[in-house]
């Protein structure tokens, strides 16, 4: 893959085929493994996409639920990576694009008589 990446969070999905069906069903497998988090914290881990994550925490995970982290973790392209036609500078456009023949005349200004 090119360009920028993005990922999805399986986690929630992960859980569901392990027959874990609530968020705090994680919270005493993750004591045993000595990580603490609150009823909160688990439930964002599990219901939002993590923008970072210990990597004490992602093990724990990937022993708790038995899986690879292919399982929880998808790598996508992000979204908007598609490359955009580049735009000419300003006034370098044809008339047909923009606004074209629309463009104001410039001003002259001349001294006053007075």
């Amino acid at each position: 893959m090119d360009g920028k990446l993005d990922y999805r969070w399986h986690l929630r999905k992960v859980m569901a085929n392990r027959g874990m069906f609530s968020t705090t069903d994680l919270i005493p497998p993750l004591a045993e493994r000595g990580i603490t988090l609150s009823s909160s914290q688990v439930y964002r881990l599990v219901v939002e996409r993590p923008e970072r994550l210990s990597l004490k925490i992602l093990m724990a995970l990937l022993d708790i639920l038995d899986c690879t982290m292919d399982d929880l973790i998808e790598p996508v392209a992000a979204a908007g990576a598609a490359k955009r036609p580049k735009k000419a500078a300003a006034g370098g456009t044809a008339a047909s694009e923009g606004i074209g023949g629309l463009r104001p005349k410039r001003a002259r200004i001349t001294g006053v008589d007075g």
